[in-house]
């Protein structure tokens, strides 16, 4: 359906990520999205935010839909556990369960201070080791996960920014540049957002010389950041990533409640 989809899921979890992060109070948030490759609707994704005092835990779903279900069934389920250390999201354990037709992989990472401390993957995957490029230790030391990694406290600089994921198999880094401003409006949310460009740079975790790798090496990203009242944080709620089969887009339908 998309090259090289488990790494294009990955991006597009963490970019739909719940936007009541930062909440200061205890509560629930609800946001959900729509994805579309072109003209053509594919997916859509729903994420809960849960807090009770310094703790969080966000669950997230992702299905195939569409056409795309015709092509190939993928699903995800996605959950992070962790607490809010200053003004940031620092995670303790971090799941995924991804499925593509009849095949189900399970990816679990615990983090110890911002640094990776286990991952586990059932099944494991097969790898080459003759143009598998293996991720380091040095590589999972001060990384995010990707469902906290797009989250921004209001007086923070949203981009530029370089931002060090590692979703369990892969580690890459996101860099966003400034491009400008642009009026958003959805239900929950109308305003301007935070246009920025976004550069995929793959570190470890990935065959050497995949096509699909290179082409998004290659090919700038854009995602949009609103900001979510009254937790004061900007989150994404529109994201645009080049694929070859033509434009992703991942939009917010709605935003917070």
């Amino acid at each position: 359906m998309i090259p090289h989809i488990r790494i294009v899921t990955a991006s597009m979890l963490a970019f739909v990520l719940s936007a009541a992060s930062m909440a200061a109070a205890d509560g629930q948030h609800v946001s959900e999205y729509d994805i579309s490759l072109g003209i053509l609707p594919i997916a859509t994704a729903r994420f809960t935010s849960d807090f009770q005092d310094k703790g969080y835990k966000i669950t997230g779903s992702f299905k195939s839909a569409g056409i795309a279900d015709i092509i190939s069934r993928v699903s995800a389920e996605t959950s992070v556990s962790g607490h809010v250390v200053g003004e940031r999201l620092q995670a303790d354990n971090y799941n995924l369960v991804y499925k593509t037709g009849k095949r189900t992989r399970v990816y679990d990472v615990a983090y110890a201070n911002g640094n990776v401390k286990e991952t586990t993957i059932d099944p494991p995957p097969r790898r080459n080791p003759d143009n598998w490029v293996p991720v380091s230790d040095k590589d999972l030391q001060s990384v995010l996960d990707p469902l906290s990694g797009l989250i921004f406290p209001g007086n923070a600089k949203v981009c530029p920014s370089r931002l060090p994921i590692y979703d369990g198999e892969s580690r890459m880094d996101l860099v966003l540049t400034p491009a400008g401003t642009k009026p958003f409006s959805t239900d929950g949310f109308k305003g301007d957002a935070i246009v920025c460009s976004i550069r995929y740079e793959p570190k470890s975790g990935f065959r050497r010389g995949r096509s699909d790798i290179e082409y998004l090496k290659k090919t700038p990203m854009e995602i949009w950041f609103a900001k979510a009242q009254p937790a004061n944080v900007y989150a994404p709620v529109y994201a645009r990533i080049p694929t070859r089969m033509g434009q992703l887009y991942v939009t917010a339908v709605k935003y917070g409640g």
